[in-house]
């Protein structure tokens, strides 16, 4: 069985999936407090998988852009214990699973997450699901002025935006309320395609992706940070059966 963890945000999730079957998921609102809640989690669910660390196939973990100190809690926790069980570990981009629900419907679709300062971290899929661009921050009108045509519009970020998207929008855009555990659900599926395929990442190079620094102290910066750089994905395959 392959681990997924999650703590890009707000809402924070673990997950257990055998081959092509979810069996297990936990998702839940952390007032940041993510170092104390993560790992009992963890235990509750390989508990309930009867398992222990040495007997998973590999961790999954999503890498953000996220908070700047919830991501480092589940990259460290997942590093952890891939180092410790010596499984492979698997990084997936959060704004992809975000994403990744709706790349089959046939039409572009945008995932956004809250980045502060009236802006938000975004990616774009064209109809095909491929992606037409890297991960970005920009304000809703940058956005608005981006997209063309009928699209989705999806990720725990889009509420605050809805009132922009719907008024520039118009009937071309399809509002997706987001749902919490639908998140590290998707980051237990393309996370055991990936192991599958011999995907893995190197444990000691792994990074989170931020697309800025913190606020504190440090200027703003906007466009993807280097640390942590990956490439743009290849195409999602259709859902797992």
């Amino acid at each position: 069985m392959l681990l997924a963890i999650d703590t890009s945000t707000r809402y924070a999730g673990v997950a257990l999936v055998n081959e092509d079957r979810v069996v297990a998921s936990h998702a839940w609102h952390s007032t940041y407090n993510h170092t104390a809640e993560l790992m009992p989690a963890v235990v509750n669910i390989l508990e309930h998988g009867g398992l222990s660390a040495s007997e998973l196939d590999g961790v999954a973990v999503a890498l953000g852009p996220g908070g700047f100190s919830a991501l480092r809690v589940g990259i460290s926790a997942a590093k952890g214990l891939s180092l410790v069980a010596k499984k492979p570990i698997i990084g997936v981009g959060t704004l992809d699973l975000e994403a990744h629900p709706y790349l089959h419907t046939g039409v572009q679709v945008c995932a956004l997450i809250e980045a502060g300062r009236e802006e938000c971290a975004t990616v774009l899929f064209g109809p095909g699901g491929v992606r037409t661009r890297e991960d970005r921050v920009c304000t809703a009108v940058e956005l608005m002025a981006e997209i063309k045509g009928p699209a989705i519009f999806c990720g725990e970020g889009v509420m605050a935006w809805q009132d922009q998207i719907a008024g520039a929008r118009g009937a071309d855009a399809q509002i997706i309320r987001p749902v919490p555990a639908a998140r590290v659900w998707a980051l237990a599926v393309l996370g055991q395609e990936k192991l599958m395929a011999g995907e893995t990442d190197d444990l000691a190079s792994l990074q989170p992706e931020y697309l800025r620094m913190p606020s504190i102290g440090v200027r703003k910066q906007r466009g993807r940070l280097l640390q942590g750089r990956r490439p743009i994905p290849k195409p999602a395959r259709g859902p797992a059966r």
